[in-house]
């Protein structure tokens, strides 16, 4: 049986190492980003009305800081407010944590709001 050797004077040669700012860089689309901004901003809203879109966002990254503007519809009557700041919240969270960016502003605009079916209702409207 034959030993496997290495390539000759490989084992002489001592490990090079080089320094973490020299090796190069891993870049994340800005459409990756907006993906899960916008998958963060659908678990932060919650259940949907049949008839609403999904979440969607769009995403500038400057230097590893995410701008983040976030498309909602909600069901209506809700506090608006609070789960606007549930998406803000959740985006940043999401964010930061999967991809290690900087979220300093998450813009949250209501496309849509969707009044919840009760007595009186017809296809959105009260009479």
């Amino acid at each position: 049986m034959t030993a496997v050797s290495a390539g000759a004077g490989e084992l002489d040669r001592p490990l090079t190492v080089v320094p973490p700012g020299e090796r190069g860089a891993t870049r994340i689309a800005d459409r990756v980003v907006a993906k899960i901004a916008s998958q963060a901003a659908r678990e932060a809203v919650g259940p949907l009305p049949p008839d609403a879109d999904r979440p969607s966002a769009s995403v500038a990254v400057r230097h590893d800081v995410a701008h983040v503007r976030v498309h909602v519809e909600l069901d209506y009557p809700c506090d608006v407010g609070a789960r606007c700041h549930q998406v803000r919240r959740r985006v940043v969270e999401r964010v930061g944590d999967l991809v290690g960016m900087q979220v300093p502003e998450v813009v949250v605009q209501v496309e849509r709001l969707h009044l919840a079916a009760g007595p009186g209702t017809v296809q959105g409207r009260t009479r």
